[in-house]
């Protein structure tokens, strides 16, 4: 009869709302849920600053996107547009499928979980500021790496549904197994949000949102600072991240048809793709020097550290100053690089503001505040005259 008794008014309990579930975490209903909800509204994140002094969570920066053109593979190679579905990937994604509706019920007390792409002392950074964020708005966090094995990621996006997290964010290492990956979050039930790393349209779809790095912009913004430096005129060869991610494409593509339009004097001798081994990156700007000769001019990397360390040390070691160096990223290396004049200019792309932008973003969903589409974190260029306002570095 108790039992009975008891079965009762845990029902009526539940069809009152007074239990509320939301993935991982418990949250009352009613008024606790409002109690919550203005606790969470009233947590001051603003101040919260990353290792380098800077603000780890300010506002994220919307993108001017243009009309589609009707076939932009049939464009010319250095056409920025050519590569719409690559730089706006989500923007006209087109309806949200099963999107995720807010509960609501303020950040505090939820439990998230973060699938990055693999380790790497970046990562760590990443990993950092999305720690900072989850604490600064009373969020449970757990970060897991599948080591850069698409397979293992697979696997861990099977082990973050069945531990039922308010919700679940990804790097995704493979712009087409994203899909797969977002689409298996959703129709779990379980809010999902990109970071970092750009997917595909149709995996965007299945997202609230996607935070991070406005890499083509970056990579715009330091082709203009670079054709400046050469007077718009020699010749530029390019060292690529990994082939087929989004940033092989922006961090090549995005400079190549800036400077078409900018700088339509510079030319591009050749890109490789030795990947971030220094000794590797050496020898292919030592073959370029020896086979351009004088028409080298400048080398656009696609990573600071690595990469730059190869390309500056072929060039010294050939007797060449007139060579410019401009990279993405900066790590410590780039940065030393910077100030020592070896480099002359890197992109800021803040991995802890990264990291703490998806978190700040599910904070804010949980809070009941609109998200966009696509929320891109702000520019900088570092040079020799601002490196020191930058430091120390993040990783």
């Amino acid at each position: 009869m108790k039992k009975r008794m008891f079965l009762a008014a845990l029902i009526a309990m539940v069809i009152s709302g007074n239990l509320v579930f939301a993935g991982g975490g418990r949250q009352g209903g009613g008024a606790v849920a409002s109690d919550n909800l203005q606790k969470s509204l009233a947590l001051d994140v603003s101040g919260v600053k990353s290792t380098d002094g800077q603000i780890l969570m300010p506002p994220l920066s919307p993108k001017q996107v243009p009309p589609r053109p009707a076939n932009p593979d049939a464009l010319d190679e250095e056409d920025a547009l050519r590569y719409y579905d690559q730089e706006y990937a989500g923007w006209n994604a087109g309806a949200k499928i099963n999107p995720a509706k807010s509960p609501a019920n303020g950040s505090i007390g939820k439990y998230v979980i973060l699938i990055v792409h693999g380790d790497h002392p970046w990562t760590t950074a990443y990993s950092n500021g999305a720690k900072k964020a989850a604490d600064a708005l009373g969020m449970r966090i757990d970060i897991w790496s599948p080591n850069w094995d698409v397979n293992v990621q697979n696997q861990m996006i099977d082990q973050a549904i069945n531990a039922r997290p308010d919700a679940i964010g990804v790097i995704p290492i493979n712009a087409e197994s994203a899909v797969q990956q977002f689409r298996k979050i959703n129709q779990a039930g379980i809010p999902a949000f990109g970071t970092n790393t750009l997917a595909t349209s149709e995996a965007m779809r299945y997202m609230v949102t996607w935070t991070g790095p406005d890499d083509w912009g970056q990579m715009r913004r330091l082709a203009r600072d670079l054709a400046d430096a050469m007077g718009k005129q020699g010749g530029i060869a390019y060292i690529t991240h990994n082939p087929g991610g989004s940033p092989y494409f922006a961090r090549m593509y995005g400079p190549r048809t800036e400077l078409k339009t900018y700088a339509p004097n510079i030319r591009t001798l050749d890109f490789q793709s030795p990947g971030f081994d220094a000794a590797a990156c050496k020898q292919v700007v030592a073959d370029w020097i020896t086979r351009f000769g004088s028409q080298l001019k400048a080398i656009f990397l696609a990573d600071d550290s690595a990469q730059a360390i190869g390309a500056v040390d072929a060039i010294k070691e050939a007797g060449r100053t007139d060579i410019l160096i401009v990279a993405a990223g900066n790590s410590k290396q780039g940065m030393d690089l910077v100030a020592s004049g070896d480099v002359l200019a890197i992109t800021y792309q803040t991995a802890e503001g990264d990291g703490a932008a998806v978190v700040k973003a599910m904070g804010d969903w949980f809070n009941g505040k609109p998200q966009p589409e696509l929320g891109y974190l702000a520019q900088d260029i570092i040079t020799k005259s601002n490196v020191a306002g930058f430091q120390p570095p993040q990783w």
